[in-house]
């Protein structure tokens, strides 16, 4: 009984330091929740961490910036704060030069170098006393949809060069702005804008990043959206403005090879000075040459743009046995005198027997050359009776027609085409009267202009 007692006992004491055991440790439930309790602490105060420091740094700055703005003092360059309105901004002076190829410079619409200027919100031009960088970039052509945008807009419009490309923009790319102004000297296209969405670029400019903007946003720059072609298509691109020698599919909605320029080819207008001379003789018929598929606004452009070519100062002669014209390089012209009469006026010179003339004279090919001056030359050539003789001396000496060769209105050499060189230094037309143009001292020579 009494071993049987101390088994008991001893039992019993065993499972008293048992119960005690697995009293002693915690329950599973109460683990878990601790460590949930302090993950969310850790998970606040990570989230919270970020909020507190912008919002400290906001104040901050924001404190600083309003010191400084009534103070010039330069000892600290600040950056502006995120997100707070431009106090200045950045302005192309001038739109560019198109069309634009790749690997070709890029200007403004005066052919000079693109400049960049610091204005206020009135865009009047202001100078800070210290220099900014700017970095320069290419923007997608259809940003921003309005006249307003932010900074991270802007930078999430940059476009990047494609894979395996050089950078989209070569040349200064980083450039200062200083007394107000930055000039881009060099800067060109490495690839065309056929594969991005709007099909077309913008140059953008904004200021560089560790650039002081002394206490104040900068907002940044674009030009106007414009195509970049590949450097292949300019073999066939436009001349602005054409010049008279110029093919004629150098103009507007000519292509080359095209339908346009077969049809004009077949009539043997082959320049812009052979497009405008018909224009100037007979529209109706050029409009005809081109047909309908020169619609009025097709046509309005390419007309617009023909017009813009530059003439120079030859001037050219016809004359019949009754008349006497003076025209410029595309048939218009500037003075006549017919039966006697001097025409001067644009009303006098539109009469439809003046244009019978010149259109005969442009069917027969009888236009002489007969020199070439400055503008005020030749404005001087076609001015009243009064001309000055003096002034044009020595710029058409030499020059004489002779009274036995003007059968039909033309004018010949004595060897190819009979024309008579001398040296009197006047023009005989008719034996009625002379025009003079050269100093020589002739009182008996008529100036019939």
């Amino acid at each position: 009984m009494a071993g049987k007692r101390l088994f008991q006992d001893l039992d019993s004491d065993q499972e008293n330091k048992s119960e005690k055991r697995i009293k002693s440790v915690p329950s599973l439930a109460s683990v878990f929740g601790a460590l949930i309790t302090e993950n969310t602490l850790k998970s606040f105060s990570s989230a919270l961490e970020p909020v507190l420091r912008k919002v400290v740094r906001q104040e901050v700055e924001y404190g600083i910036s309003k010191r400084f703005r009534y103070s010039r003092s330069s000892s600290f360059r600040i950056e502006a704060p995120e997100e707070s309105t431009p106090t200045f901004k950045l302005m192309f002076r001038k739109s560019l030069s198109t069309p634009i190829f790749t690997g070709s410079k890029i200007s403004d619409v005066d052919n000079n170098p693109l400049e960049i200027i610091l204005v206020d919100d009135s865009n009047i031009p202001v100078n800070l006393d210290r220099s900014i960088k700017l970095d320069i970039v290419a923007l997608h052509g259809d940003f921003p949809s309005g006249d307003k945008w932010t900074s991270d807009e802007f930078e999430s419009n940059i476009v990047k060069e494609r894979d395996g490309k050089r950078p989209l923009l070569a040349g200064e790319v980083s450039v200062t702005v200083r007394n107000g102004v930055a000039t881009i000297g060099e800067l060109e296209f490495t690839d065309n804008s056929s594969w991005i969405r709007s099909r077309k670029f913008r140059i953008g400019a904004k200021v560089a990043k560790g650039s002081s903007g002394q206490g104040v946003t900068v907002c940044e720059a674009m030009t106007e959206a414009i195509v970049v072609r590949d450097h292949r298509g300019e073999l066939y691109k436009k001349h602005h403005p054409p010049m008279l020698e110029d093919e004629v599919w150098r103009l507007e909605k000519i292509g080359k090879d095209g339908a346009f320029h077969k049809k004009l080819s077949s009539k043997h207008i082959n320049t812009v000075q052979d497009f405008l001379k018909l224009s100037v003789v007979d529209v109706d018929e050029l409009r005809q040459i081109l047909g309908p598929g020169m619609s009025d606004k097709k046509w309005e452009v390419t007309s617009k743009h023909a017009r813009e070519c530059i003439l120079g100062n030859k001037l050219y002669i016809s004359r019949g046995p009754n008349f006497f014209m003076i025209l410029n390089p595309i048939c218009e012209v500037m003075k006549a005198l017919i039966d006697g009469h001097v025409l001067s006026s644009q009303e006098s010179l539109n009469q439809p027997y003046v244009k019978n003339l010149v259109r005969d004279a442009y069917s027969k090919g009888n236009l002489l050359e007969v020199g070439e001056g400055t503008a005020n030359e030749a404005a001087l050539l076609t001015q009243g009776d009064n001309l000055d003789q003096q002034y044009v001396a020595g710029h058409y000496d030499n020059i004489e027609i002779n009274r036995s060769s003007q059968q039909n209105g033309y004018v010949q050499e004595r060897t190819t085409n009979n024309l008579e060189i001398v040296n009197e230094g006047y023009i005989t037309t008719q034996a009625e009267f002379n025009i003079c143009f050269t100093g020589s001292s002739s009182q008996n020579h008529i100036n019939p202009f």
